[in-house]
């Protein structure tokens, strides 16, 4: 499966289907997530390596999707059953040109695989993405509407599968700036703040975290398990 096209990440392709996490500055965060979270097709298990300890930070914290949606339901039923109800939708403007400086900076030739407008349209089409060319050269993508929870059909047990706090907190750069607009309710409406900061603390206080050792491989279930992908 080719991780270039799946995610907001610049990265750099290793050999094969092996890619570097996420090529931008240590000092940016990459918020809680499930790897192709906004696409149709994901991989199902993901592998972390660790070839180069850091000397500080950079670990990988992980959650438990399964608990973060029985901790969500309990606090908040309704709205839980809005998301269920009417899913959610995801807007970023894509850079014109890789941005390495942004965890969220990949451009939309990367994305796409062309230097082609048209077929980046294409693209998008594909998906039923919503497309807006801006006079800068960068490309607006608003989703079509996505499952905020999954069922593993494995377990029966429903997934906290929306990224809402990654796209509320984590997804802002000088291009993507007006939060409120990054996601939304399936219906366009935006989603209550309250909902959002108890969501995040709720991930916070049940993640696990590790410090990476030299030759380390981390294996994850992509379904059950959200990952930050890096602390700063």
């Amino acid at each position: 499966m080719d991780l270039t096209s799946r995610g907001a990440a610049v990265r750099t392709k290793v050999t094969g289907c092996v890619y570097t996490s996420n090529d931008s500055p240590p000092s940016q965060p990459i918020p809680f997530h499930h790897e192709g979270g906004r696409v149709p097709r994901y991989p199902n298990y993901l592998f972390f390596f660790c070839e180069t300890p850091p000397a500080e930070g950079g670990e990988t914290p992980l959650c438990y999707s399964p608990l973060i949606y029985e901790k969500m339901k309990e606090k908040y039923p309704q709205f839980v059953e809005r998301l269920e109800q009417h899913g959610v939708r995801y807007s970023r403007v894509l850079p014109n040109g890789d941005d390495q400086t942004s965890a969220i900076g990949r451009g939309w030739q990367s994305t796409f695989h062309t230097l082609d407008r048209k077929e980046a349209e294409e693209r998008c089409k594909e998906f039923e993405t919503e497309f807006e060319w801006l006079d800068s050269g960068c490309l607006r993508t608003t989703t079509k509407i996505l499952p905020a929870v999954k069922v593993d059909e494995r377990t029966g047990k429903k997934i906290w599968w929306n990224t809402i706090i990654g796209a509320y907190y984590g997804s802002l750069d000088e291009r993507n700036r007006e939060r409120s607009k990054m996601v939304t309710y399936g219906d366009g409406k935006e989603i209550e703040l309250e909902y959002l900061e108890t969501c995040k603390r709720i991930l916070e206080e049940n993640k696990v975290t590790f410090k990476w050792e030299k030759g380390d491989v981390l294996l994850i279930d992509n379904k059950q398990v959200k990952n930050m992908g890096r602390n700063p």
